[in-house]
């Protein structure tokens, strides 16, 4: 279930960001990053004819996920997402991965090294694990949902949901 979203934040990105999260999560967990070029379904069938049986078309400004089959994240997301430059036909974008975190009461105890910080959160006994998909359109929309693995009928989201990640997807569509 959805959390209350802002309605400032297109449907059709909300729509596209649940349809790419229920289509990752059929594989299961323990996935790598995967990323997605957002565009307008009605655009991408007047340009792919072929495709028209199998999308369908619903609001004017709906919008369809392509995978990005050679995407591989690096092991620094952020440094591969700043190196990435979308073509004009490209509305959007959007990324699932999956992210291992503690809870905030630990946070505090984290070590400032990353590499030490990964291998605490890898350890920790009160881990969570979740699944993130965050997406930007050219007009700056953002949003992001997440399911968490101990928690899977709930899928939560907002347009703060992930700022930090949906900042870096809008950056690579200037």
């Amino acid at each position: 279930m959805l959390s209350e979203q802002d309605h400032s934040v297109p449907d059709a990105l909300v729509a596209a960001l649940a349809d790419i999260e229920r289509h990752v999560s059929r594989s299961g967990w323990d996935q790598p990053a995967r990323l997605f070029a957002l565009v307008r379904t009605d655009e991408l069938i007047r340009n792919e004819p072929s495709l028209a049986e199998h999308l369908s078309v619903g609001a004017p400004d709906g919008l369809s996920s392509v995978e990005q089959e050679d995407f591989h994240a690096g092991e620094r997301l952020d440094q591969t997402l700043a190196g990435i430059a979308w073509p004009a036909s490209v509305a959007g974008c959007a990324i699932a991965f999956e992210h291992a975190t503690v809870p905030p009461e630990y946070e505090h105890e984290l070590p400032q090294d990353p590499h030490e910080a990964s291998l605490f959160v890898a350890r920790h006994p009160h881990r969570v694990d979740i699944r993130l998909v965050a997406g930007a359109l050219r007009d700056g929309s953002q949003y992001g949902l997440g399911r968490v693995v101990s928690n899977p009928d709930d899928l939560v989201g907002g347009p703060e949901f992930v700022p930090a990640l949906t900042k870096a997807l809008w950056e690579t569509l200037r």
